[in-house]
């Protein structure tokens, strides 16, 4: 399917799509009704009491998508049918059958999830155009639920794992994604190639979500690539429990670690897409077996806010917040600069006057240890051509591993119809094609991978599995949690993505503050290789690096905070998360956008 300019989109669309639309479905001719920042319950509202219809929304979402994609690039394709995909739920619902919360509301998928009706890329030259032979199952659900997939996002080529120093957002099929909160490129001489002066998170884009291109989207994350996203734009997001949403259909890095989530501007709305999102066990993810669903998948449930009351929530103090030193070095690292810090001591005084138990500090285990062997803050991910086959003795070949066993897999899932055979193939094509930009930034990532042997090699992936899941989990946030009866880590921002993503463990994340944009450019150390691996969130007081030029002015990028706990605690932490939200309700728009 060729991808439609979403202006030439519009102009193509509106029209005939108006003189299609069912005579029952017109709403009241003076209502004012406006989807920008709106919730889904007040949509359902609205559509419930003839204010509006689904295909009002839809049309409302296509001229923003038409104003101001050019300016941010948050979407690789749009759906031409998305105004019929409304009229025909506007149909059901004029007939008395309204499919649940999420009926008629149009929503957006990272384009590394399968749609039949639109091509899936990973943002990768190689599949432009490619559409898969069979849907994911999470967005069946999602149509199932009554939902308009209107559009696919923007990501880092292939959930970046391609290169190890390429810019978060970017894609040889799209360009870089910019930030709503300062769409602006990068000026400075070392960084001026195009990419943003704000930094928009992991591979997952929350731009057009906290644009209001659409309602919510849904995101993949291996390590950070929901959750810090979704703090870069302002967002609420659900990292779930590895299983909990099925990943058939979706390109993967790693089924370790690999995992669909929610991002929206509201905790109710993420906590609607996480329902409508799971459904069933699915036989061909024998994963979503791990967690049980709630009643009728219906996770707003547990959404109360008086929910932090008597809450029990730690502080992981050692390295999150500050700085640290590491067995064998007197250097400091880690912690938060002072504007963040300042942010965080104001959320720990919003839990404490909500009626929150906050035991502080509650360090974690494996970040404190003195042993080197055991201590999370030395066992990094191998990353780039440093850590290839030979140089990889201190980090975990977890992800590279992955993606040759898992990817291959799914390429050969598609059959015939793939583009290419194997990940040797795709590095080839790569090679072919240099010239048309498919390497700008290389592809030291599916070099590392591809060397790996799944056969010679699975002892030493076993090994460092099971390091990996002692020192994020059984040593890391089970034992804290445990020894202090938590019901959830608190961390600032999107810091905590790289523990919890060891052994699958869910997070919820809240918008909250504003700090100032900071730049840094991480040098190519030990200490800083594979931060950026898979989404990881970048380092909070990273090296002194150059500043932005005389008269640019960055504008302050969002800062939230995010509720960790063990496996399956999806339910309570999206009460500790909605709570605090309700008590602060400090998202803000992007301005400008209006």
């Amino acid at each position: 399917m060729k991808q439609i300019a979403p202006a030439l989109l519009l102009l193509a669309l509106t029209v005939p799509a108006i003189e299609r639309r069912p005579q029952q479905s017109r709403p009241n001719p003076a209502s004012t009704f406006s989807i920008f920042e709106s919730s889904m319950p007040e949509m359902q509202a609205a559509m419930k009491a003839g204010r509006v219809t689904s295909h009002d929304i839809v049309q409302q979402y296509l001229t923003r998508i038409a104003l101001y994609e050019d300016k941010l690039n948050a979407a690789i394709t749009i759906n031409p049918d998305a105004l019929k995909e409304a009229d025909e739920r506007d149909r059901e619902r004029a007939q008395g059958y309204v499919r649940g919360p999420l009926h008629g509301i149009p929503v957006a998928l990272k384009d590394n999830i399968h749609t039949t009706n639109m091509p899936t890329t990973g943002g990768a030259l190689a599949f432009d155009g490619f559409v898969p032979p069979y849907e994911a199952t999470l967005a069946k659900n999602l149509r199932d639920a009554g939902a308009i997939i209107i559009a696919k996002t923007g990501l880092t080529e292939l959930a970046n794992w391609v290169s190890s120093n390429m810019p978060g957002n970017y894609n040889s099929l799209k360009g870089y994604g910019m930030n709503p909160y300062d769409p602006r490129r990068d000026p400075r001489d070392a960084t001026f190639d195009g990419r943003p002066a704000m930094g928009t998170g992991g591979s997952s884009s929350g731009i057009g979500t906290s644009a209001n291109f659409w309602s919510a989207n849904v995101g993949t994350e291996t390590s950070g690539s929901i959750l810090s996203p979704s703090n870069q734009n302002m967002l609420a997001a659900v990292k779930p429990t590895v299983g909990r949403i099925s990943r058939y259909g979706v390109i993967p890095i790693t089924a370790d670690q690999d995992t669909p989530g929610p991002m929206a501007k509201w905790v109710t709305d993420a906590a609607i897409m996480l329902g409508a999102m799971g459904g069933p066990p699915d036989p061909n993810d024998p994963a979503t077996r791990a967690c049980t669903a709630p009643p009728g998948r219906d996770y707003t449930q547990y959404l109360r806010a008086d929910g932090l009351k008597g809450a029990r929530i730690g502080i992981p103090r050692a390295s999150f917040y500050e700085r640290v030193t590491v067995p064998g070095s007197e250097r400091l690292r880690g912690g938060l600069n002072p504007d963040q810090l300042k942010v965080m001591e104001d959320a720990l005084a919003v839990l404490k006057q909500q009626g929150a138990i906050v035991l502080d500090p509650a360090d974690i285990p494996s970040v404190t240890a003195k042993d080197a062997k055991e201590n999370f803050l030395l066992w990094g991910i191998c990353s780039g051509t440093d850590n290839a086959k030979g140089k990889d003795d201190n980090c975990s070949v977890d992800l590279k591993y992955g993606m040759k066993r898992d990817f291959n897999t799914w390429l050969a899932s598609l059959g015939p119809s793939a583009p290419v055979k194997t990940l040797a193939e795709l590095r080839a094509w790569n090679k072919a094609h240099e010239k048309a930009g498919a390497l700008k930034y290389g592809q030291s990532q599916l070099d590392i991978s591809d060397e790996m042997d799944v056969e010679k090699d699975r002892a030493r992936y076993e090994s460092d599995r099971a390091k990996d899941i002692r020192l994020g989990g059984t040593h890391g946030i089970d034992e804290v949690m445990k020894a202090n009866n938590l019901d959830a880590l608190l961390f600032p921002g999107a810091n905590g993505s790289a523990l919890a993503a060891r052994p699958g463990y869910p997070t919820v994340i809240v918008p909250f503050g504003m700090v100032p944009n900071v730049p840094f450019i991480p040098p190519p150390s030990v200490e800083t290789r594979g931060r950026a691996s898979a989404g990881e969130a970048p380092n909070p007081n990273p090296p002194p690096a150059s500043p932005f030029p005389p008269g640019f002015n960055p504008k302050p990028q969002p800062f939230g905070l995010s509720f960790t706990g063990m496996a399956c605690s999806e339910p309570t932490l999206l009460r500790l998360a909605y709570a605090f939200e309700q008590a602060t309700k400090k998202r803000t728009p992007p301005p400008g956008l209006r």
